[in-house]
């Protein structure tokens, strides 16, 4: 007899691990090969990041070797950055003569969640040796600005 799901199984849709095993033990019995439900399936790289602060900006660097800059898209807002890009492999190689393959190839992407607001229009990415930097100039929200007022004609 099937246990009842929980109220939160029921709410949200979510699979009891007891029963994923359950359902894994049986695809392998089966003779189909599974993935573990850690692996995810995106199909897309994701760029290991630093981002860390000065007191007026906030860095953020990665590794983007092998990749031409013109194959880099950058988008900024005012709290959030997002990379993404693609780096291209050599076609001349056939897989049965790797020994061994290590290196990521093809799309990837990452989106970083900003602990401050920044100023889209002063921001600046340079790269150097595969290493790309992105500078982003804090908005300075104790600056204040004296505004004259002027007559309508």
């Amino acid at each position: 007899m099937a246990k009842k799901r929980s109220f939160f199984e029921r709410l949200t849709g979510a699979v009891s691990v007891d029963e994923y095993d359950n359902d894994l033990a049986e695809t392998k019995e089966e003779g189909v090969a599974a993935k573990s439900w850690m692996e995810e399936d995106s199909g897309e790289g994701q760029l290991t990041v630093d981002v860390y602060q000065t007191p007026n900006e906030i860095i953020v660097k990665t590794m983007v070797a092998g990749v031409r800059p013109e194959d880099l898209d950058i988008a900024i807002t005012r709290d959030m950055v997002t990379v993404k890009g693609k780096r291209e492999s050599e076609r001349s190689i056939s897989d049965e003569d790797y020994f061994h393959k290590e290196l990521y190839w093809g799309s990837f992407s990452r989106t970083i969640l900003l602990p401050a607001e920044v100023d889209v229009e002063e921001a600046e990415a340079t790269e150097k040796h595969g290493l790309l930097t992105i500078r982003l100039p804090k908005v300075n929200k104790d600056k204040q600005a004296k505004l004259r007022v002027r007559t309508g004609a």
